[in-house]
Order: C-alpha cells, then structure tokens, then sequence
C-alpha cells in the first residue's frame, strides 16, 4: 500500500465493480416487544426517525430507522442475542457532539485510536447492540 490517501475511505483504493454496489440499510437483531425501548434509544438518543414499514413487514413487529445517509432495521428475533462484536460502522460529521449526546443519556462510549485517518469510538445501544461510530480524521491520515 502506498502512502498516499486514494480512496473517500481515506485508505486503500478504489474499485468499480461495474454492479454500483451500495448499502441500503443495517440490520440488527432486537428481543421481542423491545420495540419501545429502542425507540427510546434510535429516535430518543440518536436523533433518527422511524419510517413506517410496509403492512406485510409490520407485521413481523420490529422498526426501521434512518437519518441522513444512514438506515438501520432493527427485526425482531426469538432467542435474541445482543451483536457484541459485529457491528455497523456509522460514519458521523461531529464525533465529539455524538459523544456529548450518548454520555449526557448515561451511556458510556469507548474511544479507540487504532483505526488510521479516523477518529472512532464504540457504544451499545440499549439491548446491547454494538455499534461503531467513525468521523474522517485529515489532521491523522491513514498511513499504512
């Protein structure tokens, strides 16, 4: 790899597949009749909004949320077990005021460094759910 920066992740290349790859949306998995309290922590804590799901997918319980660029379905699933290792990477523009926003809830977040050209921390929503939150660093380019 060389040291220059080549692609928007700020690292590595940039490949076109010619199939315009992209990422609609993040699943996690939630506990049955959980629905209310990730409400509290997706649209009370984080600021997204809830999108009605079609009739046929309401049914199933669950709910989808979004913000910006970003969309995540929480589904409900039986013998729930909380993601504690794989996890979304959501890039945000203000790392410092999500940071401020998840403490001044009670929920703790972890800053870690070791990712080159980003600043990152990590959090668990409120059934435990890892997830990762990033912000492009230019002042830390990623250099390896």
């Amino acid at each position: 790899m060389t040291d220059s920066i080549t692609s928007r992740f700020g690292y590595g290349p940039e490949h076109d597949s010619g199939l315009g790859f992209g990422l609609h949306h993040v699943q996690l998995a939630i506990a049955p009749g959980s629905e209310d309290a990730c409400r509290a922590f997706y649209v009370g804590v984080l600021g997204l909004v809830e999108v009605q799901k079609p009739p046929v997918l309401a049914a199933r319980g669950g709910l989808w949320v979004r913000a910006d660029r970003l969309e995540i379905h929480l589904g409900v699933e039986q013998d729930f077990q909380p993601a504690r290792k794989a996890h979304p990477g959501i890039v945000v523009s203000d790392l410092d005021a999500l940071a401020a926003r998840l403490e001044a809830h009670g929920i703790e977040v972890t800053w870690d460094d070791n990712f080159p050209g980003h600043r990152r921390l990590y959090a668990y929503d409120n059934l435990g759910n890892r997830l990762e939150f990033l912000q492009p660093d230019p002042e830390n380019p990623a250099r390896w």
